[in-house]
């Protein structure tokens, strides 16, 4: 079977790259288009297939400007010839199912999310941007919500990431979705002994405003808990300057130090909204308990009062509320452990074969897939 794989851009490893890697295990022979390509940003085995970007990774600094140039991604994707493909699979966050298939193809669209820039998140990235963009903002978002609306009907099945994506699919495209998880390496992850642990609370992921970095930081100052947060992002230096003597603001680091402290920390701390968010599920795969906003994707993963706990305010008291409910609290590493296993790569792998078979119209395959890749 000849297979496609249409994915947004490709300048780093996220949670929509790591997606795509159990994508190319599943179809080791499948072509990957994008619109930008940074052979050094993207891990060995995405880099075995063949990959062909659109004319966008020959503009200037396209791999720093990418979204700049959003405006010519539809003409980009529809110019891709993909018409020796029996399966194409659109891996959509940025535009990627806007593609034209042949008409006998089965196209799978793999919503991370619709475009947050046009929909959900609009008016808040109009808020933020410079006088330019903000005037340039509303002709353009115009139009690509209508192009990003017409294209939904050249998708067969949709696939949404979580129950919260899966709205967004009904109320901007009015189509519905499958719900399959995206996959989580839990087998990277493990507990240690209760004599390890350590006295502070952890904070990861990337410090942008939606995710609200600063609720938590003022909460730790206020309380004088110790909180350690590791990530990178434009709110990294403003943290830094708000932190009190009890927080300790490490940028981003290498896996090995994350590791050690999802193992080690008290618990996480996750204060965003996220579509789905595969942090709370690796901390849970370290035995950690997890204490989140209750809203968005971690209300799919956390079982409250199992492996975490939630507020349902995004204000200091009620997290201060969050964390005095939870030191009242024993929360078995195991039950995490064994909760994060649920979302696992091969079981992301084994539901996604399945329904892509399903959709071809052949039965589920029983097969073996190879060894995972670093």
């Amino acid at each position: 079977m000849r297979v496609a794989i249409v994915h947004y851009w490709l300048v780093g490893m996220r949670g929509g790259e790591k997606v795509l890697e159990a994508l190319c295990r599943i179809y080791p022979q499948a072509d990957i288009y994008t619109h930008v390509y940074d052979i050094n940003a993207v891990s060995p085995l995405i880099r075995r297939h063949n990959i062909y970007p659109t004319f966008i990774n020959g503009l200037p600094y396209s791999k720093n400007l990418y979204k700049k140039y959003l405006p010519l991604m539809p003409m980009a994707l529809e110019q891709l010839d993909l018409s020796r493909y029996d399966l194409v699979i659109s891996s959509e966050s940025g535009p990627a199912k806007g593609i034209i298939p042949n008409s006998p193809a089965v196209h799978i669209c793999y919503c991370h999310s619709p475009m947050r820039y046009i929909w959900n998140m609009y008016h808040e990235y109009h808020a933020k941007s410079g006088f330019l963009t903000r005037l340039l903002m509303p002709p353009l978002a115009h139009y690509l919500r209508s192009w990003d609306v017409s294209t939904a009907s050249r998708v067969d099945r949709f696939v949404a990431n979580s129950d919260t994506v899966a709205k967004r699919i009904n109320s901007y495209y009015r189509r519905e979705a499958s719900i399959i998880h995206p996959p989580v390496d839990t087998e990277a992850f493990a507990p240690v002994s209760s004599a390890e642990l350590g006295d502070y609370y952890l904070m990861v992921g990337e410090l942008v405003a939606y995710k609200r970095p600063e609720l938590a930081v003022e909460a730790f100052n206020r309380s004088k808990r110790k909180l350690v947060v590791i990530g990178g992002g434009e709110m990294l230096n403003h943290l830094r300057r708000i932190a009190g003597p009890t927080v300790s603001i490490l940028g981003s680091q290498p896996f090995e130090v994350l590791k050690h402290h999802y193992a080690r920390c008290r618990a996480l701390i996750f204060p965003g909204e996220e579509d789905f968010g595969i942090v709370p599920l690796e901390a849970m795969a370290s035995g950690r308990p997890v204490i989140a906003f209750g809203r968005g994707g971690a209300t799919e993963t956390v079982v409250a009062d199992k492996t975490g706990l939630f507020f349902f305010e995004q204000e200091i008291e009620p997290l201060l509320d969050a964390l005095e409910r939870f030191e009242k609290i024993e929360f078995d590493p195991a039950a995490a452990v064994s909760r994060a296993r649920e979302f696992s790569t091969g079981v992301f792998m084994d539901k996604f074969e399945a329904f892509t078979m399903s959709a071809l119209g052949h039965p589920p395959a029983r097969r073996t897939f190879p060894a995972q890749v670093a």
